[in-house]
């Protein structure tokens, strides 16, 4: 089940859920707004012929940093990572879902394309997909509030939360736009 805003603060004040920094303005009927962090990971086109995957391809993405006076510029068709300015941990019986803010969504912004979902465990910032697929560039401010988290409580604990020895988990801990690590899967493994 999702939880209210009632049970999101409960887990707030108990430390049980983390979100720092949250201000409590952020809290809304069954999630937390989060914001853009400063930091984007762009692709460098000229550097390899095709993106493999399987290979580690050092300097594929170059990390850029924008300001509030010197926002980053999203273009039409363009895709970039970003990060959340907040810091998340989940307990090992909670789950939580990141999805974009509707008003954004609506002038052509996604913020993730397959990575909404944050296990039971994580801990660190969150890695945003960043798409425009607008017609028009979309002008992206650091501090702006850029999605929302929700969580659901779990039935039962997990026996091996994210980040847990042999899971190979690649982005415990990361602290800003992260990328791609899926040359480390190795067959049948997670992410």
């Amino acid at each position: 089940m999702v939880l209210s805003d009632r049970t999101i603060k409960g887990l707030l004040a108990s430390g049980r859920i983390v979100i720092d920094p949250c201000d409590p303005e952020d809290i809304q009927p069954s999630s937390v707004d989060l914001h853009l962090g400063p930091r984007f990971q762009v692709f460098r086109n000229s550097r390899y012929p095709y993106i493999d995957p399987q290979v580690e391809q050092l300097g594929l993405m170059d990390l850029v940093e924008a300001s509030v006076g010197e926002p980053f510029v999203l273009h039409p068709g363009e895709f970039v990572l970003g990060a959340t300015v907040e810091r998340v941990v989940l307990p090992n019986d909670v789950v939580a879902r990141l999805e974009g803010k509707s008003s954004l969504g609506r002038l052509g912004l996604l913020i993730h394309s397959t990575a909404g979902y944050v296990d039971p465990g994580w801990e660190g910032t969150l890695t945003l997909e960043l798409s425009n697929v607008a017609n028009l560039p979309i002008v992206l401010t650091p501090g702006m509030a850029i999605g929302q988290i929700s969580f659901m409580r779990m039935t039962t604990p997990v026996d091996r939360p994210y980040g847990s020895p042999g899971l190979g988990s690649r982005y415990q801990g990361q602290v800003e736009p992260t990328p791609s690590k899926a040359f480390r899967q190795r067959p049948g493994q997670g992410r």
